[in-house]
């Protein structure tokens, strides 16, 4: 991790490991999020629609709507709990609110601060040219399946998550440092993916900020 850590301030991603877990749950949790799943495939439909409305609504005015901000943000807090529940993480067996909502009670949370302007030219590419050293590297997280580590394919994200839950199987621990790991590798997609759909102009770094408690500050509150 670097010291300089703090710095990184839009996109604060926030973790809980759960105590005790279940041994044998993650082994059918695919099953149970298959609801989830279904919702967030419209959500997401609906999250690529609004993320073209926003991009000329900056390209013209600088100012990313604030409801269609806020429902975007939704959709990647939304995603972030399901994926933490199911194979993104597998760090809880506290089945995820069908909610856009922040949920702060529940243990894997997304803050993303409102920009009150962004960048006009940036607009034009940081979707596209400047996010490609970072798409490289998350699709060998995520297993090439984008944005988010909810729908990728097998990457070094579930990989780790079934190892982990392999060994929480045969000995009743989450392997902390497995958690850390993991908790980060989540943290970097996300900070990629609000960049990348043009939530915020402050690139992302190419850090592994590990563990459950995001180093940032705490976005600071729109007027």
């Amino acid at each position: 991790m670097s010291a300089n850590a703090s710095s990184y301030r839009p996109v604060r991603v926030n973790a809980d490991l759960d105590s005790p877990l279940s041994r044998w749950l993650w082994l059918v949790k695919w099953i149970l999020a298959i609801p989830h799943y279904i919702v967030l495939l419209f959500l997401w439909i609906a999250f690529v629609a609004v993320s073209v409305i926003a991009f000329f609504a900056i390209l013209f005015t600088e100012r990313y709507p604030r409801g269609l901000f806020d429902f975007n943000v939704g959709v990647l807090r939304w995603s972030w709990r399901v994926s933490y529940y199911a194979y993104g993480a597998l760090g809880t067996d506290r089945y995820p609110p069908f909610s856009l909502g922040p949920e702060p009670g529940y243990p894997a949370r997304l803050e993303i601060a409102y920009p009150q302007r962004l960048s006009r030219p940036l607009v034009l590419v940081k979707w596209w040219l400047l996010a490609i050293p970072h798409y490289l590297v998350i699709s060998l997280f995520t297993g090439g399946g984008g944005r988010g580590s909810c729908f990728g394919g097998i990457g070094l994200i579930t990989l780790l998550a079934v190892i982990a839950a392999v060994t929480l199987a045969f000995t009743e621990k989450y392997p902390r440092d497995l958690f850390d790991l993991v908790v980060g590798l989540n943290r970097w997609v996300l900070r990629v993916a609000a960049y990348a759909t043009l939530m915020t102009d402050e690139y992302p770094p190419f850090r592994l900020d590990l563990g459950g408690d995001d180093p940032a500050p705490a976005p600071a509150a729109s007027p």
